[in-house]
Parts: structure tokens; sequence; C-alpha cells
């Protein structure tokens, strides 16, 4: 590895992942969940302080649908790392449902599980109503509502003497995730760690901190705010091989939003792609936000990152075809951080 600009600051805050499980061209679920579970170890060995796994449905190329059944895996895989949700979408579920599911894997993993909310379906319409089977979307107004009664079930039995088995008594550290202001007022408001999707509403990172920082009550669980910052970093042995490795992610949310998403294709279909100058023009404004790059551009870039939003604590999600390329990634941006090892939990109790 080439050696490291003297003049660009470290960084020192805990890093840590989010996984999607991509399922790459060639491949299929069970490779993706198995390579998502090595990666997990393997990030716990590098010294990553958390492993996220999203809820994505519908979607070829994405094997993470069910948190709660991945995350049991993983917390049994692992020993250290603290697992969790980035996040359960919480339209798709009765919160009792959330809150029993959550409380188990608390229940048999105490101190290591965090249950990261989310607004959005994280699906097209058609299939968020066949999840949640109704006609009507979760409203913005009903929202509030919906997360009061999930963190109840964790405190004590609901007014119509439901309890939450397991789930009262195990809450795992509840997190608010968000991609815009709404949600970072929330999180302010109820005193919630709060993880911005800066990966992929980078307009709305800044305004969004800002809100959740401005609004922020202390509470039982947190004295100050406490913000995650998710970006998007693919990080190789150069800059030509790092864009090189960042073709596929960019041509496979290209499909994604023309309405035709797939498995993640290889660098190779990505280079051979004939995009029209629109296409290109989408594609280099989603990577503009991106991190992407040898040792020296990432750790610049990530750098600035943080400067600009006084994030307490950084998540990374590398969206690459081949496994080996993904962790080889994450080893980079360790090495670059200098970690050793399983950090201290920093986050308040």
């Amino acid at each position: 590895m080439r050696a490291l600009s003297k003049s660009v600051p470290r960084f020192d805050i805990p890093l840590s992942v989010l996984d999607l499980a991509p399922i790459g061209a060639g491949s299929d679920a069970g490779t993706a969940l198995t390579s998502t579970v090595k990666l997990a170890k393997d990030t716990e060995r590098l010294g990553y302080h958390r492993f996220w796994v999203a809820e994505h449905h519908n979607m070829p190329g994405i094997a993470s649908s069910a948190p709660a059944v991945l995350l049991a895996h993983l917390a049994t895989a692992t020993s250290t790392i603290r697992v969790g949700s980035g996040g359960v979408m919480l339209p798709n579920h009765p919160p009792l449902v959330v809150a029993e599911q959550f409380g188990m894997l608390e229940a048999l993993h105490p101190g290591r599980v965090d249950l990261g909310i989310g607004r959005a379906p994280g699906t097209d319409p058609v299939t968020a109503q066949a999840l949640r089977r109704a006609a009507n979307p979760l409203s913005a107004e009903e929202f509030p509502e919906q997360l009061t009664e999930l963190m109840r079930y964790f405190a004590e039995p609901s007014e119509r003497g439901v309890t939450a088995v397991p789930g009262l008594g195990d809450p795992p550290d509840v997190w608010l995730l968000g991609s815009s202001g709404y949600s970072a007022q929330v999180a302010g408001l109820l005193g919630l760690p709060f993880a911005f999707a800066h990966h992929f509403s980078a307009a709305n990172t800044l305004p969004a901190l800002a809100l959740y920082r401005e609004r922020f009550r202390p509470s039982a669980r947190l004295k100050e705010p406490y913000a995650l910052v998710c970006a998007a970093v693919v990080a190789a042995e150069d800059d030509e091989r790092a864009r090189w490795l960042a073709g596929p992610g960019a041509l496979s949310f290209l499909r994604l939003r023309q309405g035709n998403p797939g498995r993640v294709p290889t660098p190779e279909e990505a280079a051979a792609y004939p995009y029209s100058d629109i296409e290109k023009s989408f594609v280099a404004d989603r990577q503009s936000s991106q991190i992407i790059g040898g040792p020296d551009t990432v750790l610049k870039g990530i750098s600035e990152l943080l400067e600009q939003t006084r994030a307490d604590e950084l998540m990374i999600t590398t969206m690459v075809h081949g496994p080996a390329d993904r962790l080889r990634s994450y080893e980079l941006v360790a090495e670059l951080a200098e970690l050793s090892g399983p950090p201290a939990e920093t986050l308040a109790e």
C-alpha cells in the first residue's frame, strides 16, 4: 500500500458497518448470506464497532429481507461486535412483533443488540401493501404513535394488558434512522440516537443533523445528542481500481431507479455498459457524495465528511460485486483508522 500523506489528519471515532447482503451476478441468496456472516466475523476481528443489516424487499440483488432472522445468526457467529438493524421498517410490522423479536435477540445476546427503526417501507408500493396487508401506507402522523407503542412494550405492558415476552425487561438499544429532517426531529424530541443515511440522501445530511441537535431533549437513554452518519465507501489499492470496483454499485442503482432491479453486475459488465449522457450524469451525481479511491483519497474524504458533520460515529456501506473486494475495502479503512480490535462501548447508557 502506498504511503499515506502526512498532511491529512486521521479520524478517531467508532467505525461501523452496514451490509445489505448483496447478491452478485452468477451467485445466489444463500451464498450472499454466507458472505455476510463471514464479513461480520472479519469486521469484528478488524475492530469495527457495530454490524447492521438492512431490510429490503422484492430486490433481486439484496438478500437482506428479514433483519431479525439474519441478526440471530450473526450474533451467534460473533462474540463482541454489536449487531443490529439498519433498519427495521416499522410500516411493515406490528410493533408487538418487533418488540418480541428484538427482545428475544437481546435476551439471547445481552448488551449487543441495536434496533434501528426506519419510517419508509424499504420497497415499492405494491410490495409494501403485500407486507402490511393494508391499502394505505403508514402516515407521518401515525409513525410517532407506532414508535411510542413499540418502545413502551420494552418498559411496561400495554394499556390492553398485552406484554411482549421476550421484550419487557429485555430492551435493545433503540435508534431512529432517517434521510430527512422529519426523522431527525423525532429522534431529537425522543432523546434517541440518530443514524442518518448520507449514502443515499447526501443533500439532506447537514440540515437534518442540525435539526436533530437543535431539537434534542435529554432522555433516560441519552444526555446529549449522538449522531451516526452512514457513508458509501469503496477503498482499494489505488483510485483507478476503486473506481473500477464501484462501477457495479452505480449500475445496480441506476437499474433500480429505472424500474429494472437485478443482481449486482460484475465490474466487467459495468464497464461495458453503454451509458447515455443522462445516465452518466445520474451516476456522476450519485458518486459525488460517495468516497471512492485509494488510501489517500479515502482518508481525505472521510476526514472531510467528519469535519463537516461532526458525527459521533461513522458507518460504512460498501456495494461491490465480490465478497473479497468488499472485505478488502473494510480492511483498508480499518488500517487508515488504526483499529486494533473491538473498541470499548462509547454510546451513553
